[in-house]
Protein backbone atom coordinates (compact mmCIF):
# COMPACT_ATOMS: atom_id res chain seq x y z
CA UNK A 1 0.00 0.00 0.00
CA UNK A 2 0.86 3.42 -0.60
CA UNK A 3 -0.79 6.61 0.64
CA UNK A 4 0.41 10.35 0.32
CA UNK A 5 -0.71 13.29 2.37
CA UNK A 6 -0.13 16.06 0.08
CA UNK A 7 -0.76 19.56 0.70
CA UNK A 8 1.03 23.38 0.53
CA UNK A 9 4.14 23.87 2.65
CA UNK A 10 3.63 24.47 6.31
CA UNK A 11 0.02 22.77 6.55
CA UNK A 12 1.36 19.96 9.12
CA UNK A 13 2.28 17.23 6.78
CA UNK A 14 5.60 16.82 8.69
CA UNK A 15 3.74 16.56 12.14
CA UNK A 16 1.41 14.28 10.65
CA UNK A 17 4.08 11.98 9.99
CA UNK A 18 5.75 12.29 12.77
CA UNK A 19 2.83 10.85 14.77
CA UNK A 20 2.03 8.45 12.05
CA UNK A 21 5.62 7.01 12.54
CA UNK A 22 5.53 7.19 16.61
CA UNK A 23 1.92 5.72 16.43
CA UNK A 24 3.27 2.72 14.45
CA UNK A 25 6.82 2.22 16.07
CA UNK A 26 4.06 1.83 19.52
CA UNK A 27 1.78 -0.71 17.55
CA UNK A 28 3.40 -2.61 14.91
CA UNK A 29 5.50 -5.89 15.15
CA UNK A 30 8.07 -5.10 12.15
CA UNK A 31 10.31 -2.75 12.07
CA UNK A 32 9.36 1.07 11.18
CA UNK A 33 11.83 3.53 8.82
CA UNK A 34 11.34 7.05 8.40
CA UNK A 35 13.54 8.91 5.20
CA UNK A 36 13.57 12.63 5.49
CA UNK A 37 16.54 15.28 4.62
CA UNK A 38 18.20 16.92 7.50
CA UNK A 39 18.02 16.08 11.03
CA UNK A 40 15.16 18.25 12.28
CA UNK A 41 12.99 15.39 13.10
CA UNK A 42 16.20 13.39 15.23
CA UNK A 43 14.10 14.25 18.42
CA UNK A 44 10.42 14.03 16.81
CA UNK A 45 11.11 10.67 15.94
CA UNK A 46 10.96 7.69 18.74
CA UNK A 47 14.00 5.88 19.19
CA UNK A 48 11.62 2.14 18.12
CA UNK A 49 11.25 3.76 14.99
CA UNK A 50 14.81 4.05 12.11
CA UNK A 51 15.14 7.50 11.47
CA UNK A 52 16.93 8.29 8.05
CA UNK A 53 19.01 11.37 7.05
CA UNK A 54 19.13 11.01 3.31
CA UNK A 55 21.78 13.59 3.16
CA UNK A 56 24.05 10.88 4.31
CA UNK A 57 23.87 9.16 1.54
CA UNK A 58 24.23 9.05 -2.50
CA UNK A 59 20.68 10.16 -3.05
CA UNK A 60 20.36 12.21 -6.00
CA UNK A 61 17.07 11.40 -7.98
CA UNK A 62 14.34 9.21 -7.88
CA UNK A 63 15.54 6.27 -9.47
CA UNK A 64 19.00 6.03 -6.24
CA UNK A 65 16.03 6.66 -3.98
CA UNK A 66 13.89 3.54 -5.29
CA UNK A 67 17.50 1.90 -4.79
CA UNK A 68 17.74 3.01 -1.27
CA UNK A 69 14.53 2.21 -0.36
CA UNK A 70 15.55 -1.38 -1.73
CA UNK A 71 18.71 -1.56 -0.03
CA UNK A 72 17.12 -0.54 3.10
CA UNK A 73 14.33 -3.37 2.84
CA UNK A 74 17.09 -6.41 1.92
CA UNK A 75 19.07 -5.21 4.73
CA UNK A 76 16.07 -5.58 6.72
CA UNK A 77 12.89 -7.72 5.87
CA UNK A 78 11.23 -6.79 8.94
CA UNK A 79 10.35 -4.02 7.72
CA UNK A 80 6.40 -3.54 7.64
CA UNK A 81 6.12 0.86 6.99
CA UNK A 82 8.26 3.10 5.55
CA UNK A 83 7.69 6.89 5.97
CA UNK A 84 8.88 9.84 3.77
CA UNK A 85 9.04 12.81 4.50
CA UNK A 86 8.88 15.74 1.72
CA UNK A 87 9.53 13.36 -1.42
CA UNK A 88 10.17 16.44 -3.27
CA UNK A 89 13.00 17.21 -0.95
CA UNK A 90 14.17 13.69 -0.51
CA UNK A 91 14.43 12.73 -4.43
CA UNK A 92 16.00 16.31 -5.39
CA UNK A 93 13.17 16.67 -8.24
CA UNK A 94 10.13 18.14 -7.68
CA UNK A 95 8.27 17.44 -11.27
CA UNK A 96 5.11 15.01 -10.70
CA UNK A 97 5.41 12.95 -13.48
CA UNK A 98 8.37 12.03 -12.03
CA UNK A 99 7.12 11.45 -8.51
CA UNK A 100 4.57 9.26 -10.58
CA UNK A 101 7.07 6.62 -12.01
CA UNK A 102 8.49 6.22 -8.30
CA UNK A 103 5.31 6.39 -6.86
CA UNK A 104 3.99 3.42 -9.46
CA UNK A 105 7.28 1.54 -8.71
CA UNK A 106 7.13 2.04 -4.78
CA UNK A 107 3.38 0.58 -5.34
CA UNK A 108 4.97 -2.39 -6.94
CA UNK A 109 6.93 -2.74 -4.80
CA UNK A 110 5.02 -2.64 -1.81
CA UNK A 111 2.37 -5.39 -3.30
CA UNK A 112 6.18 -7.74 -3.59
CA UNK A 113 7.36 -7.31 -0.21
CA UNK A 114 4.57 -6.34 1.65
CA UNK A 115 5.56 -3.03 3.27
CA UNK A 116 3.47 -0.21 3.38
CA UNK A 117 4.45 3.82 2.42
CA UNK A 118 3.07 7.04 3.95
CA UNK A 119 5.15 9.81 1.55
CA UNK A 120 4.63 13.15 2.58
CA UNK A 121 3.99 15.58 -1.11
CA UNK A 122 4.67 19.55 -0.55
CA UNK A 123 1.66 20.63 -3.08
CA UNK A 124 -1.80 21.49 -3.68
CA UNK A 125 -3.87 18.22 -3.15
CA UNK A 126 -6.07 19.81 -6.40
CA UNK A 127 -2.66 19.87 -8.20
CA UNK A 128 -2.49 16.14 -7.88
CA UNK A 129 -1.62 13.96 -11.02
CA UNK A 130 -4.12 11.14 -11.64
CA UNK A 131 -1.53 8.75 -10.62
CA UNK A 132 -1.13 10.73 -7.23
CA UNK A 133 -4.95 10.96 -6.94
CA UNK A 134 -5.10 7.27 -6.56
CA UNK A 135 -2.95 7.35 -3.68
CA UNK A 136 -4.29 10.29 -1.64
Amino acid sequence: MVKLIMAVTGSGKTKNIIDLVNEAAAQEPGSIVCIAKGTKLNFDISHKARLINVQDYAVSDYASLLGFVAGIHAGNYDITKIFIDSLYKVARDDKPEDADQFILALDEFSSKHNVDFTIAVSAEAESASDVMKKYL
